[in-house]
């Protein structure tokens, strides 16, 4: 065989083995700490985002139906949780950020990181911290969680787009949740308002999705990185691909999932929640702390990592957040 023939069908072998090999699921580490970030590989595809007005619980911003398209990425398999949050908040591990080389996929220090600040209650209301989903920090501080991971591992993190996260949640199925249409089966899924005891869960606790994804479906409502917009659907066009309703206002944003307070039709897979500035009502703080929500107990987010690193410019719109009104 000749010598270049042979070389070019190694090549070819050599970047089809690691590309399989980057299309398995993973486990982020953080030096100086056990704690396992388990993140699961979900396929390039498209699906029909939206509900059908037939079904059961539809309402008018999840329509019409359109067909999406989406470029691979990992998602947690579980909501972040405090274990990992808080570290975040204290920034006592920040001196143990990996070594960026050439080959990391962000570049940016952990020092140039806004962090949280500390909140003047205790934001778990006592139901719960270790292995418990992290709740009421508002969009920024969910955003600014992925800059600091990123800088942390040198692995580029965001917040999922709206579209990215029904994806995931749906697992390649068309029904009004991802285990089916009879919400009857919902209790051995979610933690929502029947079964929750008033209060959030350990994650990873119901059963996973066909994608191995564990409560999508209730425990805590999801941030997703899309301005709400109602009629977006309408003015999008069929096949789109990665779709991202981008915006500088602070409300209203996406939320998707619902949580332990809703009942069954918030937890539909196509069902969207606009954020609100309601959910700081109590705050006594003059101004309004832009990083903790202290009437939104309901709300956590959890994190995507795409197959198809972004420019280091890119990288910085999805980590930018504009504070306006």
């Amino acid at each position: 065989m000749n010598r270049n023939v042979l070389n070019h069908n190694l090549l070819y072998l050599f970047l089809i083995s690691s590309l399989v090999v980057s299309q398995e699921k993973y486990i982020e580490t953080i030096s100086g700490i056990q704690y396992d970030l388990h993140m699961e590989f979900i396929p390039q595809g498209d699906f029909m985002m939206g509900s059908p007005k037939f079904e059961q619980g539809h309402f008018g911003d999840e329509g019409p139906q359109h067909k999406v398209t989406v470029d691979g990425f990992w998602m947690s398999r579980y909501e972040i949780t405090w274990d990992l949050y808080n570290l975040f908040v204290s920034r006592e591990l920040d001196a143990n950020q990996k070594t960026k080389t050439n080959e990391s996929e962000v570049q940016v220090n952990v020092d140039a990181v806004s962090g949280a600040t500390t909140p003047y209650v205790e934001m778990s209301f006592g139901m719960g911290v270790d292995n418990y989903p992290a709740i009421c920090m508002t969009q920024l501080a969910a955003v600014k969680f992925c800059e600091w991971l990123s800088a942390m591992t040198g692995h580029f993190y965001r917040l999922p787009t709206e579209a990215v996260w029904e994806y995931a949640c749906r697992a390649g199925t068309e029904t009004a949740y991802s285990f089916g249409d009879d919400f009857s089966q919902l209790a051995e899924y979610a933690w929502f308002s029947e079964n929750s005891q008033d209060k959030y869960q350990q994650v990873g606790t119901k059963k996973a999705n066909p994608w191995g994804l564990f409560d999508m479906h209730g425990n805590v409502a999801e941030w997703t990185l899309d301005q709400y917009v109602p009629s977006v659907y309408s003015k999008r066009e069929d096949g789109e691909s990665n779709p991202l309703v981008e915006g500088g206002k602070v409300y209203p944003k996406v939320v998707r999932g619902g949580s332990w307070m809703d009942n069954p039709n918030r937890l539909r897979s196509a069902a969207r929640r606009p954020s609100s500035k309601k959910w700081k009502k109590r705050d006594p703080q003059i101004p309004k702390s832009k990083w903790w929500h202290t009437d939104a107990p309901f709300v956590g987010f959890r994190i995507v990592r795409p197959l198809i690193t972004p420019s280091e410019e890119d990288q910085k719109k999805y980590w930018k957040y504009e504070l306006t009104d």
